[in-house]
């Protein structure tokens, strides 16, 4: 395909796919995070809710796809990922289902002791789902230690090492900046407003966190694709912010989200030929020909992608183009803050 080898197009394939993760699902976690932030009362709860109602669950299949994708075509890496990251990411699971049912059942009770409960569900989950994936990409991007038979040899602790740590803190500093953003955005009236202030204040420091981190990735791992990739990222960080501050939201969201997307692309171009560095030993790390599956399995799952990947898009990008208006208090019917309050 367009003279690559099927191994360099299905790393640039999957690298694709946590970019859509991370750039369309980031928005929903910094929702989720900011609820207790921006919301005042039970009326403006809905309101930030309803912002990502029609499309949270649109934005995991990126996840799911993702992670069937490293399944299928670099198995090593998904058996040495999943074994040495078992804590995590059952935790990350775990995270994702309290928050994935916070939406579905938030509204089946008429307490306001049922909806605090399923808002700490939706808060917490969007906050220890974004703090662990900034952990373990940041971990498998550095290197983690993989002996000669491919396996993880390390434990949790291993994996919350001072630069693990600060790649979960810029994930949810960035999220959350994207998901004001997006209130502001999607929303009018006073919320509004307030989700765009919030947005310059959070995303100044999203933006010194994440120099911090790329540049110290840069130094670890970096390449000349990759500098250029964070450079540009940290660019349109600054002019996102830049325009929140001027009240064009449009700009300021599409800022973040090239943001996250670039800043995701880095992280791939300096990982890449690797798709595991073993910190062990050089010669133990993973790579895109050594963890690969065989290629006709290859070729046959870009076949698949060719078909399926553009019907994908297009449904979501429909259900966004569908759900496009902004909402704002006066949507919430009065007869459900009613019974809400009663």
């Amino acid at each position: 395909m367009f003279g690559l080898e099927l191994t360099t197009v299905w790393f640039v394939l999957i690298a694709v796919l946590w970019i859509g993760y991370f750039a369309l699902e980031g928005f929903d976690f910094g929702v989720g995070m900011l609820v207790p932030v921006l919301a005042r009362d039970e009326t403006e709860r809905r309101v930030m809710i309803n912002t990502v109602g029609p499309v949270w669950d649109g934005n995991e299949v990126w996840l799911l796809v993702a992670g069937g994708a490293t399944f299928a075509a670099f198995p090593e890496w998904y058996a040495t990922l999943f074994s040495g990251f078992y804590l995590p990411l059952l935790l990350i699971i775990v995270a994702l289902i309290l928050r994935n049912l916070s939406f579905e059942f938030r509204h089946k009770g008429d307490t306001a002791a049922w909806r605090a409960r399923w808002d700490a569900a939706l808060i917490g989950g969007s906050f220890v789902t974004a703090f662990l994936w900034g952990v373990a990409f940041a971990n498998i991007v550095a290197g983690v230690p993989i002996d000669a038979d491919k396996e993880f040899t390390g434990n949790l602790a291993t994996l919350l090492n001072p630069f693990g740590l600060l790649g979960g803190v810029v994930l949810v500093l960035l999220f959350l900046t994207h998901g004001a953003m997006f209130v502001a955005l999607k929303t009018d009236g006073d919320i509004r407003h307030r989700a765009r202030a919030l947005a310059v204040r959070i995303g100044l420091a999203a933006a010194v966190a994440a120099v911090v981190f790329l540049v110290w990735t840069q130094v670890q791992t970096g390449s000349v694709a990759s500098a250029a990739a964070f450079v540009l990222a940290a660019a349109c960080l600054l002019a996102g912010i830049g325009a929140a501050a001027a009240g064009r939201e449009g700009w300021a969201f599409l800022g973040t989200f090239v943001t996250i997307a670039l800043a995701v692309g880095g992280l791939f171009l300096a990982l890449f030929p690797d798709v595991m560095p073993s910190s062990t030993s050089a010669a133990f790390s993973l790579t895109t020909t050594n963890a690969a599956a065989t290629p006709y399995t290859l070729e046959i799952m870009t076949w698949v992608a060719v078909v399926f990947t553009p019907i994908v898009i297009g449904y979501q990008t429909w259900t966004y183009w569908v759900f496009r208006k902004r909402i704002s208090t006066h949507h919430i019917p009065t007869a459900d803050l009613a019974a809400a309050r009663g």
